[in-house]
């Protein structure tokens, strides 16, 4: 008679894997949710939270969409790659704002530009390999490259370098591991902008070391002043083979909730990046296809509409941020936000309580005043605060005015 077997005691395995619980909340969609909140409860908040153009997308291009909806060509699958009729007008709107050709079979359109950004880095990403990252940077980035398996090595400007890292900066933080750069100009969270110049050094660094460029240029049409968007690709068209281009249709036209994006980059990346999106999304919503289909083939007087009345903010919210003492701000010359130190007030206590940390001050804020802010550890460092000026006249001088006084 055989031995009766003792039984096997089961093994407690964590409810959640280890892969997605270690990836941080976004710092940013969590505040713009808080004040959303607080204000549904009747507060009176006022939220810098999000990158949320407060405009409503253009009418020629939600007139596309109803059009769109109506026919039933867009109630079925399409290809998971995008519609033909949008990657050619990807392509186009290349070559018009960024000055180089690219073939529509080198566009893979995505569920936003998260959805590139994460696809871009599962590309060529394999577990071990190092992305610089230029930081303060956005909060997504160095999460989407842990998930793809990479590692994000943070490159700090600061404010003496008005946010901008530099060759000899990347070439210290590079190691036989660096696989990637991830290059954002106009930026996300500084505002800061890349010269020519500056641009093109990063780009002959890149190649001379073989090191892949993922640039997201998902805000080239907001630059103010001197300020000029660079395409990398057009001043150093030696990265064709290792590049990857970023961008969307979110910030350019007011469609943050459309969810178009797309990535640009070598064949064999493009069909890396689609097969998985064929598994994980399969198409993008075909009525947003279409939106942005109009949106890109339209001219940009709307959008002109749109970055003048950013940079009427920006100006505004520069200088009263400059009136706080303990303040240091580099002018922001990109996208829409205002990105500054205020190492110069930690240390401080404000109405009873010390902060000594960025996110105490944003707790600070929002607590005494009902101000949202994201606080710069969601960026990088701690000792810094980012406000998106993409929100009205009024509430923007009434929101920093608040803040003035509790600071003052």
């Amino acid at each position: 008679m055989g031995r009766v077997s003792a039984p096997i005691s089961p093994v407690t395995k964590p409810r959640v894997s280890a892969r997605l619980a270690a990836i941080a909340e976004s710092a940013t969609l969590a505040v713009d949710a808080k004040a959303k909140a607080l204000k549904a409860a009747g507060r009176p908040v006022i939220g810098f939270g999000a990158g949320e153009p407060d405009f409503p997308t253009p009418d020629y291009i939600v007139e596309a969409a109803v059009a769109a909806a109506k026919d039933p060509a867009n109630h079925r699958y399409t290809p998971a790659k995008g519609m033909p009729a949008l990657r050619e007008a990807i392509a186009a709107k290349t070559l018009r704002d960024s000055g180089y050709e690219v073939s529509p079979d080198n566009v893979l359109v995505t569920n936003g530009g998260k959805q590139a950004v994460y696809e871009a880095f599962a590309a060529v990403l394999d577990p071990g390999d190092e992305v610089l990252l230029p930081a303060p940077y956005w909060t997504t980035y160095p999460e989407a490259i842990k998930l793809a398996g990479g590692v994000p090595v943070e490159v700090f400007a600061g404010v003496d370098q008005e946010y901008l890292v530099t060759v000899d900066q990347l070439e210290a933080a590079r190691t036989p591991q660096t696989k990637a750069l991830l290059f954002c100009s106009p930026s996300n969270p500084t505002g800061a902008v890349y010269s020519p110049e500056q641009t093109e050094a990063i780009g002959r660094w890149a190649v001379e070391h073989g090191i892949w460029v993922i640039t997201d240029e998902i805000y080239e049409h907001l630059v103010y002043d001197d300020a000029v968007f660079t395409p990398i690709q057009k001043v150093v068209p030696d990265l064709v083979d290792t590049s990857i281009v970023l961008n969307g249709v979110a910030k350019t036209y007011a469609m943050t909730g459309w969810r178009v994006g797309w990535l640009i980059g070598p064949s064999d990346v493009v069909k890396a990046a689609t097969n998985l999106q064929s598994h994980l999304t399969s198409n993008v919503a075909n009525v947003s296809q279409r939106a942005a289909i109009a949106a890109l083939s339209g001219d940009l007087s709307a959008v002109e509409h749109m970055r003048a009345a950013f940079d009427r903010r920006r100006r505004t919210m520069v200088e009263m941020l400059r009136a706080i003492d303990g303040v240091q701000l580099p002018t922001p010359r990109g996208a829409f936000y205002a990105y500054p130190s205020v190492e110069g007030i930690l240390g401080r206590t404000i109405r009873g309580r010390t902060v000594t940390t960025s996110a105490e001050l944003a707790s600070l804020i929002l607590d005494e005043v009902e101000v949202a802010v994201v606080p710069g550890e969601a960026f990088g460092p701690s000792g810094f605060l980012r406000l998106s000026y993409a929100l009205g006249d009024d509430d923007l001088a009434e929101g920093v005015g608040r803040i003035q006084e509790l600071l003052a």
